[in-house]
């Protein structure tokens, strides 16, 4: 079945797949923080998404091609969500969405770190963040460098410090 699409346009296309809060949401937290199960995603997400949206997001990111769905070797009866390629070419449009947010909204210091990380960054630590998503995602060759511990270390020294102001 061909599906139907209001134009060709590409910034159109690109909004009937991920223009709702919840998918990008969703994406967001596999990405930046590594949740790859259904009770990781439900419980850490800072915005509470309920878990029949949780549901039906997962189930149209894995329709549209954005994420895969596999039995967790682990533990026989959960699944373990993937980012597919297609998604993992978002980190881009991430890295600029955040730097975006951090100039014109009233983001906060440790939800916002990692957008600060990545913009500084550049083109390379996105190049070299990507290569880490395929590792942990795909089963890629694990690279050198690890973006995804440093983006975590930067927000844990936010968190920290904000902890030993309060404190103090």
């Amino acid at each position: 079945m061909k599906e139907e699409y209001r134009s060709g346009c590409p910034i159109n296309l690109t909004l009937e797949i991920l223009g709702d809060r919840w998918s990008l949401i969703v994406i967001r937290d596999m990405m930046f923080g590594n949740r790859r199960h259904f009770r990781e995603l439900l419980t850490h997400s800072e915005e509470r998404i309920a878990s029949n949206i949780l549901a039906d997001r997962l189930k149209r990111l894995m329709e549209k091609g954005l994420i895969t769905r596999a039995d967790d070797p682990s533990h026989k009866q959960k699944a373990l969500y993937s980012l597919t390629e297609m998604a993992i070419g978002l980190v881009p449009l991430f890295a600029h969405m955040g730097a975006w947010g951090r100039r014109h909204l009233p983001v906060s210091k440790e939800l916002s770190i990692r957008a600060e990380l990545l913009e500084k960054g550049g083109p390379d630590m996105w190049d070299a963040f990507m290569a880490e998503l395929r590792a942990i995602h795909m089963g890629g060759p694990t690279p050198d460098r690890s973006v995804f511990s440093e983006l975590q270390a930067a927000y844990e020294a936010v968190v920290a410090a904000q902890k030993a102001a309060l404190i103090a």
